[in-house]
């Protein structure tokens, strides 16, 4: 069984995926938020990597990490113009968190496998046309690289799970998949309290769930509802309720009236003016005639932005959490947590009154694959 399922290599994982977007360390934390709106537009993964010397791949960031950043750096929501002109250096985690890995594309399977599961969040494999051929071909340009991530590897898996089938109908409980260790907050807790947790959701390819008090799942904030707004967005972490927060993203470029007037409110409460006129340029840009007749990236009303819709990172935010039952077989909740492109399914416990029970996440569905590969 191994030996048919692992004698692919990394490269025929990345046929057809394109190269990243990628900037330097030097660049302004800015360009950055300006890179991820044009990768928006794309419709690929709203995030990009971040590259050092030698174009070595250092990190990797999305919207998430943008607004994490300017709620927790010193001065930043005061000052958000000298916050953006910082490098992208200083938004990168600084406990290694998130980590990126370079893999040979004529590695096996196998390794990128051990990789995942030895910690690494994401791999960048080098891109070479036409699966094994050792030359770059069609539009590969010589130190270009895509990403493999964990949804990678658990569709590969999914397209061979004949090959498991002792394991592919038993349920996620069984199987010791749901962890009750996920992150969560309480739907009126504030918004800017949540920052460290959403650090982590980030770093895990997770979300954090907002829960009742009596334990019912009532929403998420995840990297995917982050990456349909933009680095303005930042005011409504700091000054609203998680619920609304939740409400501000969903309808990002038009939020209903009174949650914009919380935001403002809030802002010219703390005294955070020059975030407040931010605010109020980014509503008149997505309101003008300009913004609804033109196409261009300059040109775009930030209504029309972003709505990403691939993987890590990816889901379109107004979508309801994805939710299985603990009886849930492994291969349903692996096809579940695909078509919707997210990388964990809430874990719901029908015999205590749908409360939320915990969560099911590809990390430890592709342990699962390991173990039986052994």
């Amino acid at each position: 069984m191994a030996v048919s399922l692992l004698a692919n290599e990394v490269s025929d994982l990345c046929i057809g995926k394109p190269a990243v977007r990628s900037l330097p360390l030097s660049a302004a934390a800015g360009e950055l938020a300006a890179a991820l709106r044009r990768v928006a537009h794309s419709g690929a993964a709203a995030c990009v990597a971040v590259t050092g010397p030698a174009r070595a791949v250092v990190g990797r960031v999305g919207l998430a990490d943008v607004l994490c950043f300017l709620c927790t750096e010193p001065e930043a929501l005061a000052r958000p113009a000298a916050a953006l002109a910082k490098p992208v250096s200083a938004i990168l985690p600084k406990d290694g968190a998130g980590e990126v890995r370079r893999v040979d594309p004529r590695s096996s399977i196998l390794e990128a496998l051990d990789a995942v599961l030895s910690g690494a969040q994401v791999l960048a494999v080098p891109l070479r046309a036409g699966g094994r051929k050792k030359q770059l071909a069609g539009g590969a340009a010589a130190g270009d690289f895509c990403w493999l991530t964990q949804e990678d590897l658990v569709r590969y898996f999914l397209n061979s799970i004949g090959l498991f089938y002792h394991v592919a109908a038993r349920s996620v409980s069984s199987l010791g998949l749901v962890r009750t260790d996920f992150l969560s907050v309480r739907p009126g807790e504030s918004a800017l309290s949540a920052v460290p947790l959403i650090r982590r959701a980030v770093a895990t390819e997770t979300a954090v769930a907002v829960v009742t008090e009596d334990g019912h799942l009532v929403g998420e904030i995840s990297p995917a509802l982050l990456a349909a707004c933009d680095e303005t967005a930042a005011a409504a972490i700091a000054t609203l309720s998680v619920a609304d927060l939740m409400a501000y993203a969903d309808y990002f470029g038009s939020p209903p009236e009174h949650i914009l007037r919380a935001v403002k409110a809030g802002l010219k409460d703390k005294g955070l003016d020059a975030m407040l006129d931010l605010i109020e340029d980014e509503t008149l840009l997505s309101f003008s005639p300009l913004s609804a007749s033109s196409s261009s990236d300059e040109e775009t009303g930030r209504a029309q932005l972003r709505r990403p819709s691939s993987g890590s990172y990816g889901r379109r935010s107004a979508e309801e959490p994805v939710v299985c039952s603990p009886a849930s077989s492994l291969v349903a909740v692996m096809v579940q947590a695909l078509a919707h492109r997210v990388s964990y399914v809430w874990v719901l416990d029908e015999d205590d009154d749908c409360r939320l029970a915990g969560i099911v996440t590809f990390a430890d569905v592709l342990r699962v694959f390991r173990e039986q590969l052994q």
